[in-house]
């Protein structure tokens, strides 16, 4: 894993395995952990092709698969990438930065419909790399593709995220502020922002 990425120096060095057994309890407790996919899944036609970069333990591209679409999930965390191929067959799962993102390498060359950003991703790459992250990211998308990212904002400032988003030659469609759907407030001062982003024409 990249050593100067957000998710190595600001947690602590067991993070990663309580991360995994925290969304493994959650989902054997029953709780909802597919509202990512369903946002997705709603502007999407079925079988298309999904990246779920910064994948995690899987749960958003494994609910994803379910709903027959094909994903293929990357994060830097090995941990998290065997969680991700224990608990949740079906996809791809690959160990890689997402500020290196070359999925040519993998073997994998044909683009994608949409690529997800969930869990707080762009807050824990490392510091500088926003607009390099989403600008490979969108690299691996169709033209007419989009990228949708969420995150607290607490977490990430929304300012700077912008910023690296225009860097990234792309523009905001749609923002909200929930994954399901709640209208993003006219004072922009919400916890969490859900963003559609697509490539400038």
């Amino acid at each position: 894993m990249a050593e100067s990425t957000r998710w190595i120096t600001d947690n602590p060095e067991t993070h990663s395995d309580w991360y995994v057994e925290h969304f493994r309890q959650l989902r054997a407790e029953g709780a909802d952990l597919e509202g990512e996919a369903r946002f997705v899944d709603a502007m999407l036609p079925r079988k298309s092709r999904v990246l779920d970069a910064g994948c995690g333990q899987g749960r958003t591209g494994g609910a994803l698969h379910a709903r027959g679409h094909t994903v293929i999930g990357v994060d830097a965390d090995p941990v998290l990438i065997a969680a991700a191929r224990t608990d949740n067959p079906g996809p791809t799962w690959i160990l890689g930065d997402l500020a290196d993102l070359d999925l040519a390498e993998h073997g994998v060359v044909e683009p994608f419909d949409a690529a997800v950003l969930a869990g707080n991703v762009i807050s824990f790459v490392t510091p500088g790399t926003e607009a390099t992250v989403l600008r490979r990211i969108a690299d691996h998308v169709v033209p007419d593709g989009f990228l949708v990212t969420g995150f607290h904002t607490s977490m990430c400032d929304l300012a700077s995220f912008d910023h690296a988003v225009a860097e990234a030659e792309l523009r905001i469609e749609l923002r909200f502020a929930t994954w399901d759907l709640r209208p993003w407030p006219e004072d922009a001062d919400a916890d969490f922002c859900v963003t559609v982003l697509r490539r400038n024409n």
